[in-house]
């Protein structure tokens, strides 16, 4: 097994994970600590270190509202439980679980950004623990990165002072945690050719974001975006606070400064973290992904639907219910508005569809608004030069718990990672049946880019096919994993057209 290896600054120490065939190396440095004058800049080189470095334990979260307080809150009951976790601004770290015997293994790898609205989120929560995706031959990476203001604050200071890295630090701290893999993973018994990317929430966002960016060429060679595509979908500040235009962040930058008491970058880079980070949050402006003309040239959802993308294969999912309605009223006036700015001359036709039933609102949600990414990606690709499969997938199992919380945004992660035994949900034989099958097929996608294959009794799984605008296949995830032909209905394909026609006109 692998315990030791030599990386960018030096000797790393693992330790065997509970399966001792899986090696894991915690808090490996992939960057210089973002402090200092290294607030709000790229991330630097490595800053080597004497002697072997022990990487047996998490390294500290990003900045961020300390979890766990709210008891309320489903994500405080789920994960992100104990408020005595180690905070940092100090936090470029990765995790690595490794299965290989020797480095010369050439293993599929497998790098993850969580998600958390690129406001909180980590890699030590208890759901991402990589060892059961190993387990599968595969060498599984978790990167840490900038939150909130510490990871995408723009402002004009910083554009003067560092035009080709003006904003977007969280996003340049995945690409130099992925750029790091690619460096250093042989290390691990890792293929540097063949890395998945993947993220869930604002990770499935950054996979977008990391896709459509023309620094990323060749970087990757495939891509899983869970519950991460919908922003532009629909109208208003839900559709469209993920992409604020690039003046408009440097503006609320100025704005920062002046609530944070500074007028200089200088003073600002003094400023206590924990102070930048109370600030931060009472701050009315969310903290995002912006095009800043050097790693983002546009809005990621027009890039990805009109083909400025990386042609690689896709797995895109949602949960049957995710959050609930984008829409807060279901007033008909705000109904005809919502109509005309999503659908324009076809609002006539949405009104129709709707009626006047309030029940059918509810199918206007953030699950239906992946559905139309998804199945825009599919109806619109080959328009575009993209020839790479996209496989979709539902998850809609029942879910156990006093809070009846349906298949909530997130809880699919416990399955896709095989850690449902971490879980206070009293998950039964069902559950991990399914579970597994995820795995399975998440671990062939990473290791080829076809998910299909065989389940660990030798049977075959039900096969996966690609989505097309003329084979909508989707898998469900439910009480078991099936095969459907989703055909959309009326209001799908109004929703999927209207998409379309807006994002590229």
């Amino acid at each position: 097994m692998i315990r030791k290896a030599t990386v960018e600054g030096g000797v790393v120490v693992g330790l065997p994970a509970a399966d001792p065939r899986v090696t894991s190396f915690k808090g490996v440095p992939f960057a210089a600590p973002p402090v200092g004058e290294n607030r709000w800049r790229a991330p630097q080189p490595v800053i080597p270190w004497e002697g072997e470095r022990k990487c047996w334990s998490f390294a500290p979260i990003s900045m961020q509202h300390i979890p766990g307080l709210d008891l309320n809150n489903i994500y405080s009951r789920e994960w992100n439980v104990d408020p005595s976790i180690a905070m940092d601004e100090d936090c470029l770290y990765l995790n690595i679980w490794t299965p290989a015997k020797t480095a010369d293994e050439r293993l599929p790898v497998f790098v993850w950004y969580f998600g958390g609205g690129l406001m909180e989120g980590n890699t030590a929560e208890m759901e991402f623990d990589g060892e059961r995706i190993a387990r599968r031959g595969v060498v599984v990476v978790t990167v840490n990165y900038r939150l909130n203001a510490f990871g995408f604050l723009a402002h004009p200071q910083l554009t003067r002072e560092q035009p080709d890295a003006p904003s977007n630090f969280g996003h340049l701290d995945q690409q130099a945690g992925t750029r790091w893999v690619k460096r250093n993973i042989a290390a691990f018994g890792g293929n540097p050719d063949n890395i998945t990317i993947g993220g869930q929430s604002a990770g499935g966002g950054s996979v977008c974001a990391q896709l459509t960016s023309p620094q990323n060429e060749g970087l990757f060679q495939r891509a899983v975006i869970l519950s991460g595509v919908f922003g532009g979908v629909f109208p208003g500040p839900l559709g469209d606070m993920f992409h604020p235009s690039f003046d408009d962040a440097q503006a609320a930058g100025e704005r920062f400064f002046e609530h944070l008491g500074v007028k200089t970058l200088e003073e600002a880079r003094s400023l206590p973290a924990e102070f930048v980070r109370d600030k931060t949050l009472d701050f009315p402006f969310f903290f995002g992904t912006t095009i800043d003309g050097r790693f983002q040239l546009d809005d990621s959802g027009k890039n990805m639907l009109s083909g400025n993308r990386m042609n690689v294969p896709l797995i895109v999912t949602r949960t049957s219910s995710e959050f609930m309605s984008f829409l807060p009223s279901k007033d008909i006036d705000e109904a005809k508005a919502f109509a005309e700015k999503t659908f324009g001359d076809k609002a006539g036709d949405f009104l129709r569809v709707i009626g006047d039933d309030p029940a059918r609102w509810k199918d206007i949600t953030m699950s239906s608004g992946i559905e139309v990414c998804a199945r825009g990606y599919a109806r619109h690709d080959r328009e575009v030069g993209i020839d790479q499969p996209i496989y979709y997938a539902v998850f809609d199992a029942e879910i156990p718990g006093w809070d009846n919380p349906g298949t909530f945004h997130s809880v699919d992660l416990w399955f896709w990672f095989e850690t449902l035994a971490k879980c206070w949900r009293a998950f039964v034989g069902k559950h991990y049946d399914l579970s597994r099958q995820m795995c399975n097929y998440l671990a062939n996608f990473i290791r080829c880019g076809d998910p299909n294959g065989r389940d660990a009794d030798g049977t075959p799984m039900p096969e996966w096919k690609p989505l097309t605008d003329e084979a909508p296949c989707a898998m469900w995830w439910g009480d078991k994993v099936e095969a459907r032909r989703d055909e959309p209905d009326e209001l799908m394909n109004l929703m999927v057209d209207a998409w379309i026609r807006k994002v590229l006109e």
